[in-house]
């Protein structure tokens, strides 16, 4: 049986994909079983969709487009629905540093969101999501887009050592992620630097924050607690947090010393363990 219920366009993003859906579709001559057969899912799948109760991934949005011949209304849509699954306070942020041309930022604990892995963010956000994990994860990966676009922004990232040995998701979760980390050597647009535990106190002790860098407007100061977040363009705020920036990056290891001890963490804290076979018995 085919998922129809009655949907107000204007409730949500995800109540607007799905409306605007079924009118695509309606509009190929098409029901939902034939849409799911061409892109090859099912029609509860579709029908879910377009009643606002399941989230449309990105491939689903550039497959029906292609399915519809739309010329990617969906592909567009789906960030915007993607985006909205952010926690509200979150929202602001995740906009401008989309439109940033210069991201720096100072992680304290945790691998900054732009570089975490599918599995690391899915066990982060798994602590305060627990019902909605799947669709803040969504979300999550959505934001990295930004670094595969054409012109993507210069991300400077400085990572507290504490975020290579606080275990998330368990060693092998961990040793991919670091990895991944070492997989941008290589990109000349992202430098990752790490201070070491023994820098001491240093200017980043209040915690973690981000500078905003845009083109044609003022910079940005952002910051975060348990359930808020605070942006500013405060002149002084962005000069006081700009120099702060500065010294971390001056106290931290160099970006090739860095993908160093990186590794070393990577082998020597998360490298494959023996297991109780290969174990020597006591």
């Amino acid at each position: 049986m085919v998922n129809i219920r009655d949907l107000d366009p204007h409730a949500s993003p995800l109540d607007y994909y799905g409306a605007e859906l079924r009118r695509l579709r309606e509009a190929a001559g098409l029901n939902q079983k034939e849409l799911g057969a061409i892109i090859f899912c099912t029609a509860s799948l579709v029908g879910q969709i377009e009643t606002a109760r399941k989230l449309p991934t990105r491939d689903f949005s550039d497959r029906a487009d292609a399915a519809l011949g739309t010329e990617g209304v969906l592909s567009r849509l789906v960030g915007l629905v993607l985006r909205s699954q952010l926690p509200t306070w979150f929202q602001a942020y995740a906009e401008m540093e989309a439109k940033a041309s210069f991201i720096s930022t100072y992680q304290s604990q945790l691998v900054y969101g732009l570089l975490q892995t599918e599995a690391y963010a899915r066990a982060v956000l798994g602590v305060d999501h627990q019902d909605t994990v799947e669709e803040v994860l969504a979300a999550r990966m959505e934001r990295q887009r930004i670094l595969r676009r054409e012109n993507p922004p210069v991300l400077c990232v400085v990572l507290d050592e504490a975020a290579l040995h606080l275990e998330i998701g368990g060693a092998e979760v961990m040793r991919s992620q670091l990895a991944h980390l070492l997989s941008f050597l290589d990109r000349p647009w992202v430098q990752i630097q790490v201070l070491p535990f023994r820098v001491g106190q240093h200017a980043g002790m209040m915690g973690s924050f981000t500078v905003l860098r845009f083109d044609n407007d003022p910079d940005l100061f952002y910051s975060e607690s348990y359930d808020s977040g605070h942006m500013t363009a405060n002149p002084q705020v962005i000069r006081e947090r700009s120099l702060g920036y500065a010294r971390l990056q001056a106290a931290a290891l160099s970006p090739e010393d860095s993908a160093a001890l990186i590794a070393r963490v990577m082998e020597e804290r998360y490298g494959q363990q023996p297991g109780p076979e290969e174990r020597g018995v006591a």
